[in-house]
């Protein structure tokens, strides 16, 4: 739930019941975990911040990526606050982004993701049948947005990455500076052979 809203009591709890019964109907097909309430189960990290939004589709293998991330609103919670608080921060993380609201709201949950730019992938309108509660998609994100969000966010997050290889590699890239070849040592110079003195002749004996 937003910080900045506080629901009555009684469509907080129909808001509580509606994330319960989205968690059964995933739990088959994904490790699918709730943050009902004030409670932060199951975070969603993509920021300096975790976010907790209202429902988390994750993979059911040792990774445990999550894939879908859903929020569920109430007439009182679809509002340009809520839209600026929350959805455009979900639609900017690397899950896509499922959005929940009631039937009679789903013009104006539509008209908000259009002002804002929110980057949903799909919304889904909800109302009651009986004591029945039937959810009816009514948005999908065509496909070339979908990749294109994927592209742009995986480009954000690898550029980190991309960044620390390059400056790994270059050292190794540089031609290696080629070793300077030790001076001769110079030869020594010959050492003058000594003049010998001239013999003067003897005097004759007179």
């Amino acid at each position: 739930m937003s910080p900045i809203l506080v629901r009555p009591v009684r469509e907080q709890l129909e808001h509580d019941r509606i994330i319960r019964l989205l968690q059964t109907k995933f739990r088959r097909r994904f490790d699918a975990g709730i943050n009902p309430g004030s409670e932060q189960n199951v975070p969603v990290s993509g920021g300096p911040i975790p976010t907790f939004p209202d429902v988390v589709l994750a993979a059911q293998d040792r990774g445990r990526k999550i894939l879908t991330i859903i929020e569920v609103e109430t007439v009182e919670s679809v509002n340009n606050l809520e839209a600026l608080a929350e959805w455009v921060t979900f639609g900017r993380l690397k899950p896509e982004f499922h959005l929940y609201v009631p039937t009679s709201m789903m013009e104006v949950a539509k008209r908000l993701c259009t002002d804002h730019s929110v980057l949903v992938a799909e919304i889904h309108s909800y109302h009651l049948v009986g004591d029945e509660l039937r959810f009816v998609p009514v948005y999908r994100a065509p496909t070339d947005l979908r990749t294109a969000k994927k592209t742009a966010t995986a480009a954000q997050q690898g550029l980190g990455d991309a960044e620390q290889k390059r400056a790994v590699k270059a050292p190794a890239g540089r031609p290696a500076a080629p070793k300077a070849k030790p001076k001769s040592k110079p030869k020594p110079k010959p050492k003058p052979k000594p003049k010998t003195k001239a013999k003067t002749p003897r005097s004759k004996r007179k």
